[in-house]
């Protein structure tokens, strides 16, 4: 690992993830655990290049903001975080949400690795559980009540993958950037019930997170 690693946020960027939070209307204790989080993916990326984004800056808006501002649409207990990569938004979901039971699942080993850390180095033990695995070959005792993505461009071929994990009365939820026209069409037996439009702080893009159930 490099020492050239910030210890702490610089006070731009501490600023900038406090006004995020405030925007999202989440409470400011989620600063520092969320802080320990990126500076442990930030120093875990010069080496494993777990995600393309390199800047603190801009990791706070892509991955932590980006990841938060899905929670008001977050109505499960249990959530896998599917193709989890680098923790998101499982991780930022999980620390802002104790009550939610959150599965990161992820084929890559040094994706895993870190994952594992990222657990460890945040006490998120006893809420998160990391499992190595390709998503159509992940089969839980008990599936899960919400199914959420955002490493799926496709959101036919991510249910298609994932939607065994869900739970009949369950959602799968795919995070989107812009929506394509017309709407994808989905395997049988599965449609879309919602789209919502996400504001995420500080971020000049589109956003949207697809509610997809059981027909």
């Amino acid at each position: 690992m490099s020492d050239s690693t910030p210890s702490a946020l610089s006070p731009v960027q501490a600023a900038r993830l406090s006004s995020g939070l405030q925007a999202l209307d989440l409470p400011a204790s989620l600063h520092a655990p969320l802080s320990r989080y990126l500076l442990l993916l930030h120093r875990w990326n010069q080496v494993y290049n777990l995600t393309a984004v390199r800047d603190i800056n801009e990791m706070i808006t892509l991955h932590l903001l980006d990841s938060l501002a899905v929670m008001p649409h977050i109505q499960a207990t249990r959530l896998v975080d599917v193709g989890s990569g680098a923790g998101l938004p499982g991780i930022p979901l999980a620390i802002a949400c104790p009550g939610l039971e959150v599965t990161l699942l992820d084929s890559n080993s040094k994706k895993v690795r870190f994952l594992r850390q990222a657990v460890i180095h945040l006490g998120l033990g006893s809420q998160v559980d990391v499992i190595k695995a390709r998503v159509e070959a992940y089969h839980p005792a008990q599936p899960f009540d919400g199914v959420i993505s955002r490493a799926f461009a496709d959101p036919a071929q991510y249910v298609q993958l994932a939607g065994h994990l869900c739970a009949p009365e369950g959602r799968v939820l795919a995070m989107l950037g812009r929506l394509a026209t017309p709407p994808p069409m989905l395997p049988p037996g599965w449609q879309i019930t919602r789209t919502w439009p996400l504001n995420v702080p500080t971020l000049d893009a589109q956003r949207h997170l697809l509610h997809i159930e059981r027909i």
